[in-house]
């Protein structure tokens, strides 16, 4: 669903499924940790791993659920943001830097800037989380290389003045950082494997004024982020 018309029940209907699937999630990983430690008796090595993974599924369902929770109010236009003048290449860094490793190979990011000023205005931490979610996406979904290139540059778009982050592979990150309008198409948030994190970041990037696409012809290669300046 966009966010141009918004069905009130929709955001209600996020919101009420966040409160009643978190009551007995709570209940299931509060008798985990009980296990865990031996409150209800000593368990055996093997029990010990199934319980850990036991508990390990239910922080992802938690996380799933704050994310829910998130798209809730961004939907409903309830979510609060702290905005403020921000540096644009700095948080880019840190996006870079905060990134955790993967569990089976290791990628490279490579963050390329151009000179100047990258000032805009926004919700640091909101804008990090949401750069970090499509960047980890594109990480994980990278096939054809180890190296995965953020570039980030200024452009016009409609005589407005951006910033333009473009990430893709380094065969696809020349067309990606000049790439016209016409040349990309709608960002999919929905794909498998990332919870609801894109879905949360494409409305965090919107409500920033800014638009997030996907190439034409594969829209898992790679991705582009405008920003207004």
């Amino acid at each position: 669903m966009g966010s141009d018309a918004v069905d009130p029940r929709w955001p209600r209907l996020l919101s009420l499924t966040v409160h009643e699937f978190r009551t007995p999630l709570t209940v299931v990983a509060g008798y985990l940790r009980m296990l865990l430690k031996d409150r209800a008796g000593p368990v055996s090595e093997q029990q010990r791993r199934l319980l850990e993974e036991a508990e390990k599924s239910c922080q992802r369902l938690s996380a799933i659920l704050s994310e829910v929770s998130d798209l809730s109010g961004l939907e409903a236009g309830t979510a609060a943001f702290n905005r403020s003048s921000l540096e644009l290449t700095s948080l880019l860094a840190d996006v870079v830097t905060a990134l955790p490793e993967l569990p089976d190979r290791r990628i490279c990011v490579d963050l390329q800037v151009e000179p100047g000023d990258a000032v805009i205005s926004g919700d640091a931490a909101r804008l990090k989380a949401a750069l970090t979610a499509v960047v980890m996406a594109l990480r994980r979904e990278l096939v054809t290389s180890d190296r995965l290139v953020m570039r980030q540059l200024a452009r016009s778009i409609d005589r407005r003045a951006v910033q333009w982050v473009a990430i893709g592979d380094a065969d696809r990150i020349d067309e990606l950082a000049r790439a016209e309008r016409h040349a990309l198409t709608a960002f999919d948030e929905w794909r498998g494997g990332c919870g609801l994190s894109l879905a949360v970041a494409r409305r965090v990037i919107d409500a920033h004024g800014g638009h997030i696409w996907s190439p034409v012809q594969d829209g898992k290669a790679g991705a582009v982020i405008a920003l207004p300046a």
